[in-house]
């Protein structure tokens, strides 16, 4: 059989006259996608904004807004901050920033003013980009003086789109190895850092992914996630941006405003986390379920033949069988959907194969760009997070009976250490220069990552087993009337530092009407707990009244529940 050729072997005909080096600079990349593709559509964004861009149109935005921040005095390594919501004006700020030799510091737009004022004063940007509703407070509750802001929103005096600077003032380009940009990690463990990420970091790992997966030209990503989180960055707009595709940008994780985007923009490629995507099947199969038994009985029967005749044969009859069902759904044009951010059940994986949609896992840290493993649609595995990448190395260090051990990466793709925090980047490399991943899992014979839990989050019981909180937590992402859990260890015993397994929960009480909300959550630990080895099962639980703090990605902030520690 002809072997695959490399995704991104066209880029040979552009080095020496468009980049020299390896790998392309992402200004350089954006402008070979440009002339490729000049008519193509770029980004987009429906109602209420009503944005329509093509690779021409947007790469003439970009220099425009590039040669504006030279004007401003913006030099090669200086830091720009970009912040705001989803946007074409964002991804044009973010690549004008990098036009203009600069390096952009992509902040959390939910984050409270005073901590992006913080942020942007530890980058030492002097220039920020910032959304229309927090474009004069920043600024106040911060305490910080920036020597320019512009809006990335109409209404203000500064609006991005506005700037029309044709005056191409001269300026040092970055190289391969120059600075991108800094991200700052989601903080679900602890402090945040700035990650610093290369041009060569960014763009090989968009590349060395798509040999897990294919990317075209024709394809509509959906930008719904933060796009200042790696993962969006990443996996949407740098992936869309390296190929010619195009972006629908969403500003709400609404499930009718998602449903509608999706229709609209024609979308086949849809990346969300674990949460969003049980949501839309628990909707289904609710709606399955209410035609009765019979129907719902015969669609699972199908479901099953056609999960079982593409794994087994590479034919994929679910796209027709169930094309109404996924019409209902929004995703009849959907290509791939991707999920990252969080572990998801293989019965969510499983299921939304045999409905005909190429569901893959990918697993990764912002710190490695973030992208290490993808499951190829062609031999993909549910319960694994995908096959390694190519050129990425992972090694489990120090395993334990049962193959599992902390996770070690290198390769092009991982970052060049923490901003201002040497201390921190010491940290998390050995001494030979892989990159410790503070995850825990295995390997199989053909590369496949098998993700057990976090480091930090491990419980050690009293029979000297350990055990993963993750791994219990996965059990119950199907359960209607949990909303949030997170399980944790407590002391049993301080003398011999064993541990206990509790868990919190707050319940979807909308699932809930007369009946007894602690005993329904207390028969469903029951239920799981019978499926887990004796040393996995809770022994304790608290129902929550309110929810627990989450990240803009949806993950639990384990270091704090209900006031106590979890660590």
């Amino acid at each position: 059989m002809r072997e695959k050729e490399a995704p991104w072997k066209f880029l040979d005909a552009y080095r020496g006259s468009h980049f020299q080096g390896e790998w392309p600079t992402l200004p350089e990349l954006f402008s070979i996608t440009s002339e490729r593709f000049p008519e193509r559509r770029c980004f987009s964004i429906y109602e209420p904004d009503n944005i329509f861009l093509n690779y021409g149109e947007t790469l003439a935005a970009i220099k425009s807004v590039s040669n504006h921040l030279v004007h401003s005095g913006v030099k090669k390594g200086d830091r720009v901050a970009v912040t705001g919501k989803n946007s074409p004006e964002w991804a044009i700020a973010y690549l004008a920033v990098l036009y203009a030799g600069g390096v952009v510091v992509p902040i959390d737009y939910q984050l409270r003013n005073k901590d992006i004022a913080a942020f942007i004063d530890f980058s030492d940007a002097k220039i920020a980009f910032i959304d229309e509703e927090k474009f004069e407070e920043i600024e106040q509750e911060g305490k910080i003086k920036l020597k320019e802001k512009i809006s990335l929103a109409p209404g203000k005096e500064h609006y991005i789109l506005d700037i029309k600077d044709q005056d191409a003032p001269a300026r040092e380009m970055p190289v391969e190895e120059d600075l991108a940009a800094i991200l700052y990690t989601s903080g679900t463990t602890g402090n945040q850092k700035g990650v610093m990420l290369t041009h060569k970091n960014l763009v090989s790992d968009c590349f060395l992914a798509q040999a897990n997966m294919s990317v075209y030209h024709t394809d509509v990503f959906y930008a719904l996630l933060p796009i200042h989180h790696s993962y969006t960055m990443l996996a949407v707009f740098i992936e869309a941006i390296s190929v010619g595709a195009e972006i629908v940008f969403a500003k709400k994780l609404v499930i009718k405003q998602i449903l509608k985007d999706l229709h609209e923009g024609q979308v086949t490629m849809f990346l969300g986390i674990p949460m969003l995507f049980n949501k839309l099947l628990k909707g289904l199969l609710r709606g399955v379920r209410e035609k009765g038994i019979v129907v719902y009985g015969l669609i699972r029967g199908l479901m099953f033949v056609s999960g079982f005749i593409k794994k087994t044969f590479g034919v994929n009859p679910g796209k027709k069988m169930f094309k109404g069902i996924l019409k209902k759904l929004s995703l009849d044009t959907n290509r791939i959907c991707i999920c990252g951010g969080g572990p998801l059940p293989s019965s969510t994986f499983s299921m939304f194969n045999q409905l005909g949609i190429d569901f893959v896992q990918g697993y990764g840290l912002t710190e490695t760009s973030p992208i290490l493993t993808l499951n190829p649609v062609e031999h993909y595995k549910e319960a694994s997070v995908g096959k390694v990448i190519p050129q990425a190395e992972m090694k489990v260090l120090d395993p334990d009976e049962e193959g599992n051990g902390e996770l070690i990466a290198r390769g092009p793709m991982v970052m060049q250490g923490y901003y201002h925090n040497e201390a921190a980047t010491k940290e998390v490399f050995t001494d030979d220069g892989w990159f410790k991943t503070g995850d825990v899992g295995y390997l199989d014979s053909e590369n496949y990552l098998y993700l057990t839990g976090r480091q930090k989050n491990l419980i050690v019981t009293e029979g000297g087993k350990n055990v993963f909180p993750e791994e219990i937590e996965d059990y119950f992402q199907l359960y209607d009337e949990i909303e949030q859990i997170m399980v944790k260890g407590y002391v049993t015993d301080e003398k011999m530092k064993t541990e206990g397994i509790e868990a919190f929960v707050y319940p979807n009480y909308e699932a809930f009407s007369s009946q007894d909300i602690e005993a329904r959550i207390d028969s469903i630990i029951k239920e799981v707990n019978l499926e887990l080895m004796p040393y996995k099962r809770i022994e304790r639980f608290k129902v929550l009244n309110e929810p627990m703090e989450m990240t803009t990605t949806k993950k639990i902030k384990r270091f704090k529940v209900d006031g106590e520690s979890s660590e």
